[in-house]
């Protein structure tokens, strides 16, 4: 078979079945030709399909003669313009890079882990790199080795997100790998954008913790904590605290940012008579905190204004794309009928674009709850 006139070096297939050989079937049939030069594929599996994954992996090996893929499952995937839920679901999408642009990250997991020998000159020829990568959330150390392994490559920057299932975590970098980091990681040989969208908007102002054990803020602005919670959630709310569960969160400013960027924590108890709340995150004296809420508005209004700057960013229609948003998201904020993979469509355009529904996503160097990241490539 010829290739087509107008081919796209990103090519696309996704499928529902409860066989996964059917489905495998029609992402290969939507794939089309496979020229040659290809030579990456990402692949995302929905979790039934979490223990076939060897066999799966292994079969778009060998019937699309690709020898790298990185991917995970997760308790959802997406696809251009389609979210997959509740369903035995796959999605394949099919890359041909420069050969010196990219290598596969196996594994690393461990803070005495280093990036894989025999990268020195790779590394030293480009002053950018970016890392698409999985993480096993059952590892307690994920965030420190996001900042390890940015710090390992010269002008580091991760986008990616936290395996989620309801049983394995597999991950995909060559072979199927679990228990840390993996991925792929690309120098400026392969132009990429990315941003981020937050699920949440800033209500009131910026508070300074003066007193706290742990992850229990006892004091802000040297303040009854529990006081200025209620001061910035409004009359209405402060009056009945439950309805706050699940609506009002803690925000983290991220340090070395404009303000505008910060993560997003659960707010874990409230003590009425001691006035204090405990949130799901250590915190220290002196670090900012700020709460937001979490609503659709908000999140339309976020996600609106991350695709109008990556647009300003580029000078053409992106080749393909890589979404990882949290579970929290998608039919939760967007509605049922995939929403937020379709305003993106609607915004992007028919690009090739794959990706999951994580338990954490992560971008720049941290793990973020709540917020979509979309990577672009030109």
């Amino acid at each position: 078979m010829n290739p087509p006139a107008d081919a796209n070096p990103f090519l696309l297939g996704h499928a529902q079945s409860t066989h996964w050989e059917k489905a495998a079937e029609q992402c290969l049939q939507q794939i089309g030709y496979v020229p040659p030069e290809a030579n990456l594929g990402f692949l995302y599996l929905t979790d039934t399909y979490a223990d076939l994954t060897p066999e799966i992996l292994d079969f778009f090996r060998t019937e699309t003669g690709v020898e790298h893929w990185i991917g995970t499952v997760g308790v959802a995937i997406c696809a251009t313009g389609k979210e997959y839920y509740q369903s035995s679901a796959m999605a394949a999408m099919i890359a041909s890079l420069p050969d010196d642009g990219f290598r596969l990250l196996p594994f690393y997991n461990r803070a005495a882990d280093r990036l894989p020998g025999g990268w020195g000159d790779w590394l030293a020829g480009s002053g950018r790199h970016l890392a698409v990568v999985h993480g096993d959330p059952s590892n307690g150390n994920i965030p420190v080795l996001l900042k390890q392994l940015a710090d390992e490559l010269p002008g580091g920057r991760l986008v990616g997100g936290l395996t989620s299932s309801h049983g394995g975590h597999p991950q995909i970098a060559g072979d199927v790998v679990d228990g840390g980091l993996s991925g792929a990681v690309f120098n400026d040989r392969v132009p990429m954008v990315t941003a981020l969208t937050q699920g949440c908007a800033q209500i009131g102002t910026s508070h300074r913790v003066t007193s706290c054990e742990q992850n229990i803020i006892n004091s802000l602005d040297d303040q009854p904590a529990l006081d200025v919670f209620k001061e910035d959630i409004g009359e209405i709310l402060a009056r009945d605290l439950n309805r706050a569960a699940g609506y009002i969160f803690a925000g983290m400013p991220v340090e070395d940012s404009d303000g505008s960027d910060y993560l997003v924590r659960n707010l874990l108890g409230i003590d009425t008579h001691g006035k204090r709340i405990a949130i799901g995150d250590m915190v220290t004296p002196g670090q900012q905190v700020q709460f937001c809420r979490r609503d659709g508005a908000s999140a339309w209004q976020d996600l609106q204004r991350m695709v109008d700057e990556l647009k300003q960013r580029i000078d053409g229609p992106p080749r393909g794309a890589l979404y990882f948003s949290c579970l929290g998201r998608g039919r939760e904020l967007f509605g049922d009928e995939s929403g937020e993979l379709g305003f993106l469509r609607r915004e992007l355009g028919d690009v090739p674009l794959v990706g999951f529904f994580a338990n954490g996503e992560i971008s720049g160097r941290r793990l973020y709850g709540y917020t979509g990241v979309l990577t672009l490539f030109l």
